[in-house]
């Protein structure tokens, strides 16, 4: 006889469940056979083989053996669970309209805000720099040195910023980044009148608080959003990251016809305050602490999130200092340095030369050569986003998480290679511009690759992994920008140098697709 009976009652222990054809008897479950389950949208059968069950009939108070062939139970997940199915058992994916309306989007809203203040407090300068040099009569090179004094601090800050990340959280760390790169902006006017020290003074202060923003926006999205979900989030953050830039230049002038030199410090640091305050209001470090947060989300991010980056319900006792000689002893480790040096060499190499090489190889007026340069950042914001989306529907999927992150990379430092040698071709502004949309579009994609790769890795050192590669990052930034201009003077041609740094693409994706990995790597110092 084989009965099959669908559960529409939660079952609890020694609860009885009434057999097909024998409505009048009853049997007994032995205890922790079935457990209590969240409201997860699943069920099985669960099978049970030829056995004798003791009965006990309703008309008769003795108990009687029947033998019964097999058993098969329905087990509906809004019922129970049985056995360790509360594991194997996957909550449904959100839909579009759950996702967008969701306490983490929230959260991931606020934290493409920070970084586009973040960028837009760096590019205001640029902007600035002009008038600030006329009235002071600085010369062209000390311009460069006003400006470069923001990569003074932002050289120091990211590993120190990334290990008090790891230890404090990133809400905390945050708050107080953005409130102290919203003091230096804030303060740039009155350092200026007061004297060349205080003006670079404050501007490294805003490098050193700005240090902090990457590795807490990697923070809090692994805490907030599972892995299927984590490469569409730092591509909304980054996202806000890229428009920055634009915001900042557009602003700008406009800020300054309005409010003088001083006016763009004066309204971003502003706002980088009122952001502190709604971020420290509205904003929770980890889902667990949430009054916002529906039940429904919290089960999802706890079932599909927390595997990969456990929360901490205690406060920290291990030390504060992480195992630098353990994370610098392991290939993977390297490989997303070489990423992310790469990665910022190419950004602030196109950020800082590519208005000039319009210039000075078209020979288009600087205004024009701004807008022509100036497109591909905004492209490099919705394809950042795709490229997340993509991303997580490849791991969604069944395609590993390694492969993935290959992918994504490849496609992010092979891409813009190929476009740069196209660039370096192009006869005339708008097909140069072409290929340098296509160029910085398809480097968005790397944002899927070694980006969310820290938090894969390290989950526990996330932040001061994230400090590591920032620091080397900024550095190749410097040598790049630096070296780009030494480049053109010893060898007359700014082509050779972008023919160079397709090369140093081609390598770097090379390196990662060798060395990275998608798999937690153990960071402990007794590990072997």
């Amino acid at each position: 006889m084989n009965s099959s009976l669908p559960l529409r009652q939660p079952i609890r222990t020694h609860s009885p469940i009434p057999l097909q054809n024998h409505k009048s008897a009853r049997f007994k479950l032995q205890p922790s056979r079935f457990v209590n389950s969240s409201n997860q949208n699943c069920s099985r059968t669960v099978s049970f083989s030829p056995s004798s069950i003791p009965i006990q009939p309703r008309f008769n108070g003795s108990v009687e053996s029947r033998t019964v062939p097999s058993l098969r139970v329905r087990v509906s997940s809004n019922d129970a669970q049985f056995g360790s199915s509360n594991e194997d058992c996957e909550p449904k994916a959100p839909s579009f309209r759950e996702f967008i309306t969701s306490e983490r989007i929230k959260v991931v809203s606020m934290l493409a805000l920070a970084l586009a203040l973040c960028n837009a407090d760096r590019v205001v300068m640029s902007v600035a720099i002009v008038p600030l040099s006329l009235a002071h009569g600085w010369s062209r090179s000390f311009s460069g040195v006003v400006q470069s004094s923001f990569l003074w601090g932002y050289l120091i800050s990211p590993i120190a910023g990334g290990t008090l990340v790891d230890y404090y959280g990133g809400k905390v760390v945050m708050g107080w980044g953005v409130a102290l790169w919203s003091l230096a902006t804030f303060l740039t006017p009155w350092a200026a009148d007061t004297s060349l020290w205080a003006l670079l003074a404050t501007r490294a202060m805003l490098g050193i608080a700005e240090g902090v923003a990457l590795p807490c926006m990697n923070n809090m999205i692994a805490r907030w959003f599972p892995q299927t979900e984590r490469a569409r989030a730092v591509g909304i953050a980054m996202a806000g990251f890229q428009f920055g830039n634009a915001i900042g230049l557009m602003l700008s002038p406009i800020l300054m016809s309005k409010g003088g030199i001083f006016g763009p410090f004066v309204i971003f640091g502003l706002s980088g305050f009122l952001w502190v305050l709604v971020w420290l209001s509205a904003i929770s470090s980890t889902p667990d602490r949430s009054s916002q947060i529906s039940k429904y989300e919290l089960e999802y991010i706890l079932k599909k999130g927390w595997k990969s980056f456990p929360m901490e319900n205690k406060p920290k006792t291990n030390r504060i200092i992480p195992p630098f000689r353990r994370l610098l002893s392991k290939m993977p480790t390297w490989s997303l340095i070489i990423a992310n040096a790469m990665h910022s060499w190419g950004f602030f190499v196109i950020l800082s030369w590519m208005p000039i090489y319009f210039n000075t190889i078209y020979h288009v007026d600087l205004k024009q050569a701004a807008w022509f340069s100036a497109v591909p950042w905004s492209v490099m914001g919705f394809m950042g986003y795709f490229g997340g989306m993509w991303s997580d529907m490849l791991i969604r999927s069944g395609i590993s998480v390694t492969l993935t992150r290959k992918i994504m990379q490849s496609i992010g430092f092979f891409g813009p290679g190929i476009a740069l040698i196209g660039l370096t071709t192009a006869r005339n502004p708008f097909l140069a511009s072409a290929w340098l949309t296509i160029a910085v579009g398809l480097k968005s994609f790397s944002h899927s690759g070694f980006l969310v790769n820290l938090q894969e890795i390290a989950p526990s050192y996330s932040g001061v992994l994230h400090g590591i590669s920032n620091t080397a990052g900024t550095l190749a930034a410097i040598v790049g920008t630096v070296g780009a201009g030494f480049f053109v003077e010893l060898v007359g041609s700014f082509r050779g140098f972008l023919l160079l740094t397709s090369l140093l693409y081609f390598l770097a994706a090379l390196f990662y697709n060798i060395f990275s990995t998608g798999e937690r790597v153990n960071f402990d110092e007794t590990a072997p």
